[in-house]
């Protein structure tokens, strides 16, 4: 099932497919190894719910939920 990465709940995992938008933000995120074929595992939410933690590579990243809209993502089965 496609998904935004700003869906996926905490302890979910997903394959990045797709990172949408154009420009300085898409490029952004594509600097910050968010490619097509990335696992991606959902760390934790900051309390507010905004940023959320990413583990991906070996590293955690701290993302918008803003941002991570712009991540489709396959979302992978428990």
């Amino acid at each position: 099932m496609k998904v935004a990465l700003s869906q996926l709940k905490t302890g979910e995992t997903g394959i990045v497919v797709k990172v949408r938008g154009s420009g300085s933000i898409r490029k952004r995120i594509i600097d910050m190894g968010i490619v097509p074929g990335t696992k991606i595992k959902v760390q934790k939410f900051a309390p507010l719910s905004d940023p959320m933690e990413l583990k991906l590579k070996g590293f955690n990243l701290s993302l918008r939920k803003a941002e991570a809209e712009f991540i489709e993502v396959e979302a992978e089965d428990k």
